[in-house]
């Protein structure tokens, strides 16, 4: 007996088989991989990521879904809980999912520093997210989470997904993107708070956005930007992944 998915959950079970070999080929399974995959579901995946890695920690926030979940094989385990919110695990060597659209774009900036040892991510998102992640400068799309995982990784596939592959079928169109880790910026953890306060208040100028978020003042910033040869009243989504290592070292 299936499950119904809950929209608070923002459940969309996979249904079609023939995804999971577009997952596996992008995600480049091994037998040594350890995999966190956040919103197994019914376990569709999670039964086939374990026929082919060393283990498989799944976390799921449903437990309506436990019954789904049984019978698991012997290198997967089963966490119950809300994957923003406890600890995850820190073994973990790639992240496969098909998440949740309300969790996808806060886990996967929380794992790029959160969950070093994860060398590459393999996610279902929507499609509207997948362009967000990789968006160039100056765009529309472009914005905090384009900039971290920028700095953080390098993309190395993506993949447009039919919404016939879902339970129930989205409203919106999906994609798998794939992307591996590159070195982190010595000063990640100031570079995501200068980007996060950057981008806060989008429509106003940078140093304006950053006096708002608290984190410096706009005199501050605007000399910052200028330090860095740039106009004092740029916006945010001018600057590039790596101008935002460069200022929040100005920033001190």
């Amino acid at each position: 007996m299936s499950t119904r998915p809950k929209k608070e959950y923002g459940q969309h079970f996979l249904r079609d088989p023939n995804i999971l070999e577009v997952i596996g080929r992008l995600a480049e399974l091994g037998p040594d991989d350890v995999v966190l995959e956040v919103g197994p579901g019914e376990g569709v995946l999670t039964r086939y990521l374990a026929e082919r890695v060393g283990h498989v920690h799944a976390i799921e926030i449903d437990r309506a879904l436990e019954p789904a979940l049984g019978g698991l094989a012997g290198n997967v385990d089963v966490t119950f809980g809300d994957a923003l919110q406890i600890e995850l695990p820190q073994d973990a060597t790639k992240l496969v999912a098909n998440l949740p659209y309300n969790v996808a774009t806060p886990l996967v900036v929380e794992s790029l520093d959160g969950l070093p040892n994860v060398a590459l991510w393999c996610v279902m998102v929507q499609r509207e997210v997948a362009d967000r992640l990789f968006a160039e400068p100056g765009t529309k799309a472009y914005g905090a989470v384009s900039v971290l995982v920028q700095l953080a990784a390098a993309r190395t596939g993506f993949h447009p997904v039919s919404r016939t592959v879902f339970r129930p079928q989205p409203n919106v169109d999906s994609a798998l993107v794939a992307f591996r880790r590159k070195e982190l910026p010595a000063n990640f953890r100031r570079v995501k708070a200068v980007v996060n306060g950057a981008f806060a208040h989008r429509r106003k100028t940078l140093p304006n956005s950053l006096a708002l978020a608290g984190l410096v003042t706009r005199e501050q910033a605007a000399e910052a930007l200028v330090g860095i040869g740039r106009r004092g009243e740029t916006r945010a989504e001018a600057l590039a992944p790596e101008d935002f290592v460069v200022l929040a070292e100005k920033l001190g």
